[in-house]
């Protein structure tokens, strides 16, 4: 019978699946194209490019995620009980106590940002304290700091930069194509120029998918994670069940697409029964009714 605690580890494993596929092709990309222009200086670049870039995702993605949402150091006397549910939680997960941040705006939602312990924050936005109750909330902060445990904020920084540079390299690559001639006679030129056109076109579409499919299951996770903390299921279904509702109906006011991966639900809000097949397989949540029903029967 299938456990909470084997779809952690189950989950976990399928994530560095996804991510050393995603580096395997990002690296045969770029020895492809310096292998097809016969210079090795490209792949350099693109090495170089790509280590520079997830040196600052490493360090600044906290800063800038919080940065980003708004979030505002939330004050101990104000919001003293967040911030014991916030530490109780952590102490029970074996961390240190992540900053705790405050977001005003009136859709309910909360995310967690940081590369480590040491600059680990949760987030929670204004609308969130104002319609769950006390197991609710502390369903949706411990699902938060399972993110903090299971270091998904840091893949998932690493796979936006990734992302990046993929779609660089495959703009370039499609404009050469294009414009740029073909420096080889024969069949061989013809269809290396064909490849790399299609090649292109199709790894944006590839990262993407990879990107949202990374994320999905890191929602999962932290589902089954947060669960695990605090031994009440129930009270994160809970927690998702109003939370869908109102963003639904409210959207958060600073939703941006380069940070929504990161909300403990998608901040455009919508009806996911009324999405079509396409537009499911590229949320970056998973539906909500699955991961209820995920929590509920695996206790």
């Amino acid at each position: 019978m299938a456990t909470l605690y084997g779809d952690q580890s189950s989950n976990r494993r399928k994530t560095w699946a996804l991510m050393a596929g995603f580096l395997i092709v990002i690296i045969l990309i770029g020895w492809g194209a310096s292998w097809y222009f016969d210079s090795q200086i490209i792949l350099f670049v693109a090495v170089g490019f790509s280590l520079v870039m997830n040196g600052i995702s490493f360090w600044f993605s906290h800063k800038i995620a919080l940065k980003t949402a708004g979030a505002k150091e939330a004050d101990p006397k104000q919001y003293r009980e967040l911030h014991n549910l916030v530490e109780n939680l952590a102490i029970t997960a074996g961390i240190k106590k992540p900053g705790v941040y405050i977001i005003n705006d009136p859709s309910p939602n909360a995310f967690a940002t940081g590369r480590n312990e040491e600059t680990a924050a949760v987030a929670v936005t204004t609308g969130l304290l104002q319609i769950l109750d006390r197991s609710e909330l502390e369903g949706v902060v411990a699902h938060e700091i399972a993110h903090i445990t299971n270091r998904d904020i840091l893949l998932s920084s690493v796979v936006v930069v990734l992302v990046g540079f993929v779609t660089l390299l495959s703009d370039f690559f499609l404009r050469w194509s294009l414009f740029g001639g073909d420096s080889r006679d024969g069949r061989i030129g013809l269809i290396m120029t064909v490849a790399g056109i299609a090649l292109a076109i199709l790894s944006p579409i590839i990262a993407t998918v990879i990107q949202l499919a990374i994320s999905r299951k890191r929602e999962f996770l932290a589902d089954a994670s947060g669960a695990l903390l605090t031994r009440y299921p129930e009270g994160l279904a809970n927690a998702l069940r109003k939370i869908d509702s109102s963003v639904s109906a409210r959207p958060l006011e600073r939703a941006n697409h380069a940070t929504a991966h990161l909300y403990f639900e998608n901040p455009y809000g919508g009806d996911d029964s009324k999405k079509g097949f396409l537009t499911k397989a590229f949320m970056t949540h998973p539906p909500t009714k699955e991961r209820i029903a995920a929590l509920m029967s695996k206790q």
